[in-house]
């Protein structure tokens, strides 16, 4: 079977039975092309969260899976049915790198987790070094670099802890893609390297809620702002 069928099944399912466990709102969908190549860098804040991003956005997404997921028979069959492509973690991996240019320039949408693992406390980790430069050469090939921001999935399913039905909303919003102007030669790639890392943290700390709860947090230190979703009501540009 292959994954033109389980994908939209599974996705479908996904749709119907997370709205069970918490309200979904999405927002910023007009900034994410619905044709040709795509990168989608999100926040990790749960298990669930490659769920939350394949279900609700428009289109079909390859998402970069750790190899680990692949070890039994059922899911290295089922994991390639849903999009996933597996990468070494913690090792330089050029196949993964490869592969995920491959996807891109035939017009796939791609997801990579820039922080590399979900996060210990719902706060943005730091970014792992090999997925800012995979960023930079699909931005050097004009390839758009979209940052997404998931808020409220930690609270659902934390990193060392069981689910939970939380009654709140999650959040799932799309930023505008990165601009970081023409990226031309190795040399201009380099040294654009600290401005991708700082512009795709400041638009995951806006996209996620996390610089409004950081806010609420010096203003109410005595309320716990952890991983309480924020409503922005609007997307970062």
């Amino acid at each position: 079977m292959s994954r033109h069928l389980v994908y939209p099944v599974l996705r479908s399912a996904a749709r119907r039975i997370i709205p069970r466990l918490v309200r979904v709102e999405s927002e910023g969908l007009e900034h994410l092309p619905l044709r040709g190549g795509v990168l989608l860098l999100p926040n990790h804040q749960s298990a669930l969260d490659p769920f939350l991003v394949q279900a609700w956005a428009p289109r079909s997404v390859r998402s970069m899976t750790k190899s680990t997921q692949f070890g039994s028979p059922l899911m290295e069959w089922l994991l390639p049915r849903l999009g996933a492509f597996p990468v070494r973690r913690f090792k330089i991996d050029p196949q993964s790198v490869r592969t995920v240019l491959s996807l891109l320039d035939e017009g796939e949408c791609v997801c990579i987790y820039p922080e590399g693992e979900r996060s210990w406390d719902a706060r943005l980790q730091p970014f792992r070094t090999g997925t800012l430069r995979t960023a930079l050469e699909a931005i050097r090939r004009g390839i758009p670099v979209v940052p997404v921001g998931i808020d409220g999935m930690y609270d659902l399913l934390p990193r060392w802890g069981g689910l939970r039905r939380s009654g709140r909303t999650v959040y799932l919003r799309f930023g505008a893609p990165l601009d970081l102007g023409p990226i031309a030669t190795r040399d201009q790639r380099d040294q654009a390297l600290p401005d991708l890392a700082g512009q795709l943290r400041l638009s995951l700390l806006e996209l996620s809620g996390e610089r409004e709860r950081e806010r609420l947090r010096q203003e109410a230190p005595e309320i716990s702002w952890r991983a309480q979703p924020i409503a922005t009501g609007a997307n970062p540009r």
